[in-house]
């Protein structure tokens, strides 16, 4: 399923991706530092969501209390309890 999440506190604007069967597939960030998001999208890429959430869920951006891969974490921890819903 295609998810697309509005980020909150980062130079991206938002983060689109696929979840199949708990995995992360097609991660994309729209605005922000290019080759760091296109690097952390190629990590995640293929990872169960929960191992994603785990090691990006709260790392900060300098003094901002979030940053871009602890957005995608969040992104991605609303995408599976929207699931189970």
């Amino acid at each position: 399923m295609k998810y697309n999440y509005r980020t909150r506190g980062t130079c991206a604007r938002s983060i689109s991706f696929d979840l199949e069967d708990g995995i992360v597939k097609n991660i994309y960030f729209e605005g922000g530092c290019n080759g760091n998001l296109k690097g952390i999208s190629a990590l995640a890429e293929g990872k169960n969501a929960d191992e994603v959430i785990a090691v990006l869920s709260g790392i900060r951006c300098g003094f901002k209390n979030t940053s871009c891969p602890d957005q995608l974490a969040t992104a991605l921890s609303e995408a599976l309890k929207n699931q189970g819903e």
